[in-house]
């Protein structure tokens, strides 16, 4: 008695296996179900508007597949191109059409697979593999700046090789440029003109993050007669977070690393009549050697210099450096005495040759001078406020702040 409870497991477990085993024998031995079978070859109850003969298909038209009538329906229609974007389209209730919802990219090779089922339920499958005609004229992209390690001030820029004026045209521009990026750094493309964009984060970037930049608009349908190309992508390293302040008015810049103040240094910038412009700048480059011509920022008459400078730091295009400045050194630190740059000793403008690098950020401030432009003279994008600098997208101008559906469609962050 003691050994039935075993007994009675062995033979419950068996009969288990017996049973389960009868069953997927039941499953698997029928050939009359029409689903066991492997699909046939559906070419000759499907027909398509385009592609006869294997000539170019015009992206302008829409796709469409059609049932023959000889009782077989359409099932399912899948449309890929070699990037996996997949092609929308509709299937008719019939299964006796369908048809592309939206344009085909130009200039690229598509692969269709139609699956059907005829009156019996067996499933058929055929498969068209095209090319589209190639576009008469297409946009490409340039994306900025070179790819390399910046500071965390450093902004994406994209040129288009073609305007683009319509609101729509543009969000659709702004869908195809994906930016990866930290998961925590919240973005947006602005648009500067007709051809230009910049894209920012809300705040700098992250130290030591990593950030590209890539064209998803190969083919694709921008306005009636332009189509998107390839386009190089970019990537950028971000280095540590440098953030330095001079403060005109009290003759001394302060130099920040990873938020810790590691020099201050005595300065003079510009002079009543040139004095240097308040706000936010972004490094541009360095230059070991300069030589500096007032004539060439229209300084003339008595103002007139013409002097070799060393370890010149540019931070915008009409000819704002920090740089050493051995001839004003008894006012660094008192007075203002500049054209309007930023003057130190010798000693340490190579100090801060060594410790600056481009995309890191130069913030002047207490200047009674004009504002940095926002665009047009170097990099001033940080001076727009960022809800200002929301509106400038064709694509979340006039949304709620935020990670919405939008944002999720044009960022791809950082795993």
């Amino acid at each position: 008695m003691k050994h039935s409870p075993r007994l009675w497991t062995v033979l419950s477990c068996s009969l288990l296996v017996a049973s389960l085993g009868a069953g997927a024998t039941a499953c698997g031995g029928s050939d009359d179900n029409p689903l066991s079978a492997r699909p046939y070859d559906a070419g000759d109850h499907v027909a398509f508007n385009q592609a006869a003969g294997g000539r170019p298909v015009d992206p302008n038209r829409p796709f469409e597949v059609t049932s023959k009538g000889t009782g077989s329906r359409i099932t399912d229609v899948t449309v890929v191109d070699t990037q996996g974007r997949r092609l929308a389209g509709e299937l008719s209730a019939k299964g006796d059409r369908w048809h592309s919802t939206a344009p085909m990219a130009a200039g690229v090779h598509y692969t269709a697979t139609v699956s059907t089922e005829d009156e019996g339920g067996a499933p058929g499958q055929r498969t068209l593999t095209f090319d589209t005609t190639p576009a008469k004229k297409v946009l490409q992209v340039e994306f900025g700046p070179d790819a390399g390690k910046y500071g965390v001030g450093q902004p994406i820029t994209a040129e288009l090789n073609e305007p683009v004026h319509d609101k729509a045209a543009r969000a659709l521009v702004e869908r195809g440029l994906v930016v990866d990026v930290p998961p925590d750094a919240e973005g947006a493309w602005h648009w500067v003109d007709d051809k230009h964009l910049h894209f920012r984060p809300k705040e700098y970037w992250p130290a030591h993050s990593t950030v590209s930049v890539r064209s998803n608009l190969e083919g694709v349908k921008v306005t009636d007669d332009l189509y998107g190309t390839a386009s190089k992508p970019l990537k950028l390293e971000i280095g540590d977070r440098v953030e330095v302040t001079t403060d005109a008015a009290s003759h001394y810049l302060t130099f920040k690393r990873n938020g810790e103040v590691i020099n201050t240094i005595p300065v003079t910038t510009g002079k009543p009549g040139f004095s240097t412009r308040n706000g936010i700048k972004v490094v541009l480059g360095k230059q070991y050697y300069v030589q500096m011509r007032g004539d060439t920022v229209g300084i003339g008459g008595s103002e007139y210099y013409n002097l070799p400078v060393y370890y010149a730091t540019r931070v915008t295009w009409s000819g704002e450096y920090v740089h050493a400045a051995p001839w004003s050194v008894d006012s660094q630190g008192y007075e203002n005495v500049s054209h309007g740059c930023t003057g130190m000793s010798t000693a340490n403008a190579a100090w801060f040759y060594e410790n600056i690098s481009e995309g890191d950020i130069v913030k002047v401030i207490n200047s009674i001078g004009e504002d940095m432009d926002t665009f047009g003279n170097g990099y001033g994008d940080w001076n727009m406020d960022w809800k200002d600098w929301r509106e400038g997208s064709a694509l979340v101008g006039g949304t709620q702040e935020g990670r919405n559906a939008v944002d999720q469609a044009r960022l791809r962050p950082q795993v």
